[in-house]
């Protein structure tokens, strides 16, 4: 009796407040809720709240409503509060289903989604048709860039008066002659960059009665003669390198010391002149007389207009100066600090050079590039002649000396 009036309260419940309730909430209720409950359902069963004609299908109805919810909360129980939720939200799908007047909150999410899935896909349109736009305009903008390179470049040239010069293009079709004089065009701008600007980067020799040096250096400018500096306080500022005054009045008896750098003259001309105010450095060479080579800027001596078995160049870069590397000195890159002493070192061995009278400097050129640091090697060179030529110079003593004096040492069993 108690269960059946349990299963009628429940049924009451769910029409009136379109909700399902715990089951384990009503066995918690008292005997007189019970009861109360009962009357309650009983009134309205009578009449007083349906129609007589309703009363069988909505028992049915909520009756079996009632026990898919109660087999639900027996599979489903102590697992948790997900799985307690999702009878909730599917009571409510099939009272609409039942009785639409309760789907009123379910049918405007319906629609606030169906907005905004409807909003999506008119962003997504619109989205498509500006990209294709894009392209549109960035395919007529190219071809019309390409035909404007080929009406310009490949048009004859014209002299003073307007008329057209003849080249080797007028036998061919209109077509071709424009095509191939753009084609010509543009290889002649890539040959500005990437070669040298002349043929001759240096004038030719001086002539007797003029005195010219035997030799070339040929030097770089950044860290080997200064080094760059920047800072936030002072920007940029270029450090002389110790013995660069001495280094440059030295060697300029014997040398024509030449400059030649991949920086911009821009840079190079105003370092130089305070670098150099006795103008000890007679050409500078910068990035327009160099080739460009697998994205290096190199040093191209067979345009330096000089015999190259004369002509050493200093670069701490081996890139630029791949082309003549038995021509090069490799010296480490100077990083700006003030107890250095390679320019002394170096000064050193171009003064041998020189005051040997070495004819093909090549051959000296190519002994040192063996070595990892050349100055070092050259500085351990020079102490080894040192101890042999003291070691000669007291030979030439000892024989120069009288017999008697040679002999006393050795006879009396000492030495002076």
């Amino acid at each position: 009796m108690v269960s059946r009036n349990l299963c009628d309260f429940l049924r009451f419940r769910q029409i009136y407040q379109y909700q399902s309730i715990p089951v384990s909430s009503l066995y918690r209720l008292n005997r007189t809720q019970y009861c109360h409950s009962k009357q309650a359902f009983q009134q309205a069963w009578n009449g007083s709240l349906f129609p007589s004609k309703w009363t069988r299908s909505i028992c049915t109805s909520t009756k079996s409503l009632h026990c898919r919810q109660l087999r639900f909360f027996s599979a489903v129980s102590g697992k948790g509060t997900s799985a307690e939720q999702q009878p909730s939200a599917a009571t409510p799908q099939l009272l609409s289903k039942l009785f639409p007047q309760t789907a009123v909150e379910g049918t405007e999410n319906d629609q606030q989604q169906e907005k905004q899935r409807k909003e999506e896909e008119a962003e997504k349109e619109s989205s498509w048709k500006r990209m294709k736009f894009g392209f549109v305009f960035f395919g007529f903008s190219v071809s019309a860039f390409c035909v404007y390179m080929v009406w310009v470049f490949g048009a004859p040239d014209r002299d003073a008066e307007g008329n057209i010069i003849m080249d080797e293009f007028m036998e061919l079709p209109t077509f071709q002659q424009y095509f191939r004089r753009m084609w010509k065009s543009m290889t002649y701008y890539q040959k500005m960059i990437q070669e040298p600007s002349r043929e001759k980067l240096l004038p030719d020799p001086l002539k007797y009665p003029y005195v010219q040096p035997p030799y070339t250096l040929v030097l770089e400018m950044k860290d080997v003669l200064v080094h760059p500096d920047w800072t936030y306080q002072t920007g940029w500022r270029f450090k002389k390198r110790p013995g660069v005054d001495k280094f440059l009045e030295t060697l300029a008896a014997n040398y024509e010391i030449v400059v030649f750098t991949a920086d911009q003259g821009m840079t190079v001309f105003p370092i130089l002149d305070a670098l150099d105010p006795r103008g000890y450095i007679m050409y500078r060479l910068v990035r327009d007389a160099t080739h460009f080579v697998d994205g290096h800027h190199v040093k191209n001596l067979d345009n330096l207009n000089r015999d190259l078995s004369k002509v050493i160049v200093v670069d701490w870069d081996p890139n630029s100066t791949k082309l003549h590397p038995e021509n090069t000195l490799n010296i480490p890159r100077w990083t700006g600090n003030d107890d250095d002493a390679g320019l002394f070192d170096l000064m050193a061995l171009l003064v041998t050079i020189a005051t040997t009278e070495v004819e093909d400097v090549r051959d000296v050129m190519t002994y040192y590039k063996s070595f990892e640091n050349p100055l070092m090697k050259f500085r351990e060179n020079q102490r080894l002649l040192a101890e042999q030529m003291a070691e000669r110079e007291h030979e030439e003593k000892q024989r120069n000396l009288p017999a008697v004096q040679r002999w006393r040492p050795s006879f009396l069993g000492g030495g002076r």
